[in-house]
């Protein structure tokens, strides 16, 4: 999506953005401004198809409109958010046929990569990715979304990094980010038990790799993102 050069700008009546008031600090402050939007996103705290302005949410950081524009700028070419001229960032609005898609996408993507790393990796190598798969588990546990969906990206992304492809795992982290964020008119998708039950999956698949069980494996990562949809 093209970025014009629209600024946001406040919007009359705006609600309050709902969530924690820590202020973000320097450095990186446009990087730490896209990761805390991009949490809000994922937690539903930034409502798709509600119109955010950058001061308001500058305010709610603690910093001033701009890194909070450059921000938004970056998740409008992401396509999480569409400019509105003169009023600020809407919250692109998804439906549940396209975040299937999404799931349908990264299995494509996924778990023909899977299998041929399966067939050619020894065990040990399955051993090093044990404590990612362990701190998604944690994640699970806390019933956060946002910090499940992190654990879940850097697992992921460094299971595939083990094929050597650097674009393949850049279009699919972009999957994955897109696949997090909840659909238009409703909460949040997985509770507790979905993150926990999702986070399993990953053990298993390991587990799986480990052995070489190539239809062990293929279960487990067609399951996976089939209960990503």
């Amino acid at each position: 999506m093209a970025v014009p050069g629209a600024r946001g700008e406040h919007t009359h009546g705006e609600r309050p953005v709902p969530g924690p008031q820590s202020a973000v600090q320097r450095p990186s402050v446009r990087g730490q401004v896209l990761d805390a939007l991009r949490r809000a996103l994922v937690t539903g705290e930034l409502k798709p198809g509600e119109v955010y302005s950058a001061p308001v949410l500058g305010e709610r950081f603690g910093v001033s409109a701009t890194p909070v524009r450059e921000a938004m700028q970056q998740l409008a070419l992401e396509d999480a958010v569409e400019v509105v001229p003169n009023r600020g960032f809407r919250v692109v609005e998804r439906g549940s046929q396209e975040i299937a898609e999404l799931a349908e996408v990264r299995a494509l993507i996924e778990v023909p990569v899977v299998l041929r790393l399966a067939r050619t990796l020894p065990a040990e190598r399955w051993a090093h990715l044990r404590p990612l798969a362990e701190a998604t588990v944690r994640a699970a546990s806390t019933g956060c979304p946002a910090a499940y969906a992190e654990s879940d990206r850097v697992f992921h992304g460094a299971v595939l990094s083990l094929s050597g492809n650097e674009q393949l795992v850049r279009v699919a982290e972009d999957l994955h980010r897109r696949s997090q964020w909840p659909p238009a008119g409703g909460p949040v998708r997985r509770g507790r038990t979905g993150l926990v039950a999702d986070a399993a999956e990953h053990m298993a698949l390991l587990e799986a790799l480990a052995a070489r069980d190539l239809d062990g494996v293929r279960n487990v990562v067609r399951e996976h993102f089939a209960g990503a949809r």
